[in-house]
């Protein structure tokens, strides 16, 4: 069979979206929270003789730079453009990080990978805190948002020992909430690794690492009540207490005194610091209208500004070509990145913002009543993509009255009926736990008729996410239900 081939030349349109490297680091700027962004601005001081910290002007955040700079006006536009397909729940680290150092960007976006930022050393894993270990329990533990968001607040009020020395009381006025759900959750989470976090005292923290021993019995207990008579060394006294011989209270001395009276550290005391809020909620007054004004954190926010008196004095100076685009670098570098930090002052505020108006009535009547929200709902809302919302609301903090709490906690999971009514993912895991309890042993449901109820409620919802919630819930199939009911009527 004969084959003809043959060449020639194709000239083809098409369009394609390159990311510049100025584009990368202000997605970065993004995604930093603002004792880290106040290290990155260090570096850029440090790199940028153009640059100086603003200290006398704490009304204003950034000194806008001048309206004849030659990077685009709306920063904002380029995250959108360059992410309009991008999925909010992949992680952020998948971005490329340009370097730190803007002033070795070119125009023709190359960079130099002999930068610190860019070592190979710098890119492995850092030591994870106490917060972050306990968070990532705390998300397998609990499934309720509401859970976790209180499972947050207990968190984030350890001291550096890993104690909780506010009281059940205190933390449930705070939330609004029962002082029997903060106490079942506190119960869960005092089975954490490292054990013995959560623990109110010395006595409580020991007495938790003995029970995971398996080693709390009668004697030991009486020991605990006694450590003053351990630290006064009155060994007969306390043989007498604990009912023991000598021989045998110094073997309880001994597993004592292997414990870890202070569980967090084992993390460097990097916890448990109360996280930093970026953004600031307070209540309104009445002559002012009432209601939440929320603000920037400008006690950890960097202020910079471009000296452009410096650059004049300088340039004037140069001669050589080099040294003119040297000079001419790191003005565009500056004037770009102060832009890019007011822009993502005024991003973050606009979604925190919106956030609290979302959820308002969780800040005026406690934690039963957040609503379900989702990043889409945010990024219709202020007309922004979803990424980046996602990317705002990652590893930001928000002071309210109610506590510090991270922005991405205020968004629960939610199903919409066909009405268009929002039904909390947890409100519909109630319903089917209420349907299932119920249920006649000659009457048991199956996930179908379960999706037939909740759907004839106004509820639309798919069988797999029935079996899926019922099997999260730990309630059985039909079939072990029915088998399970038959017995128990025996």
């Amino acid at each position: 069979m004969n084959q003809n081939y043959s060449q020639r030349l194709d000239l083809r349109q098409s369009q394609s979206l390159v990311m510049t490297p100025q584009l990368q680091q202000a997605i970065k700027l993004l995604q930093l929270n603002n004792v880290e962004l106040a290290e990155f601005v260090e570096e850029e001081l440090a790199n940028n003789p153009l640059l100086e910290k603003d200290e006398n002007s704490p009304e204003s955040e950034f000194e806008t730079p001048p309206e004849d700079t030659p990077e685009r006006d709306n920063i904002q536009d380029e995250f959108d453009e360059a992410y309009d397909g991008d999925d909010p729940s992949e992680p952020a680290a998948q971005d490329f990080d340009a370097g730190s150092s803007m002033a070795e960007v070119g125009a023709g976006g190359n960079t130099s990978f002999d930068t610190l930022e860019n070592a190979f050393e710098n890119s492995m894993s850092r030591p994870e805190t106490l917060n972050e270990h306990l968070t990532d329990q705390l998300h397998i533990a609990f499934d309720d948002p509401r859970d976790r968001m209180i499972g947050a607040l207990l968190i984030d009020s350890l001291d550096e020992t890993g104690y909780l020395r506010s009281s059940v009381s205190e933390l449930a006025e705070r939330l609004d909430c029962s002082t029997e759900r903060i106490g079942r959750l506190l119960d869960i989470m005092k089975q954490f690794d490292p054990c013995g976090v959560f623990a109110r005292d010395l006595k409580e923290c020991l007495s938790l690492q003995l029970a995971d021993q398996g080693k709390l019995d009668a004697p030991m207990e009486r020991l605990l009540e006694n450590l003053d008579l351990l630290a006064a060394h009155d060994m007969a006294q306390l043989a007498k207490i604990c009912d023991v011989n000598e021989t045998y209270l110094a073997d309880m001395i001994g597993d004592v005194k292997a414990l870890n009276p202070k569980p967090a550290s084992d993390f460097d005391n990097l916890v448990v610091q109360t996280a930093v809020p970026d953004v600031l909620m307070k209540k309104q007054p009445k002559h002012l209208g009432g209601g939440w004004r929320v603000e920037l954190n400008t006690e950890t926010l960097p202020r910079v500004l471009v000296n452009n008196e410096y650059y004049k004095t300088v340039a004037s100076a140069a001669k050589d070509k080099k040294d003119k685009e040297y000079l001419n670098n790191h003005l565009s570098s500056a004037n770009w990145l102060v832009k890019a930090l007011d822009q993502r002052a005024q991003t973050i505020l606009k979604t925190a913002a919106e956030i609290v108006e979302q959820q308002d009535a969780f800040f005026n009547f406690g934690i039963e009543f957040l609503k379900p929200l989702t990043l889409k709902d945010i990024a219709e809302e202020i007309d922004m993509h979803e990424s980046t919302v996602s990317r705002v609301t990652n590893n930001k903090y928000i002071g309210t009255p109610r506590g510090i709490f991270e922005l991405k906690y205020f968004f629960t999971t939610a199903l919409v009926s066909e009405s268009g009514i929002a039904h909390s993912a947890e409100s519909i895991k109630a319903r089917i736990k209420t349907l299932t309890d119920e249920e006649e042993s000659t009457k048991i449901l199956s996930d179908d008729k379960i999706v037939e109820i909740l759907k004839s409620e106004g509820i639309d919802i798919a069988r797999r996410t029935v079996a899926k919630y019922r099997e999260m819930m730990h309630i059985p199939s039909s079939v072990q239900r029915r088998k399970i009911k038959k017995n128990q009527a025996k």
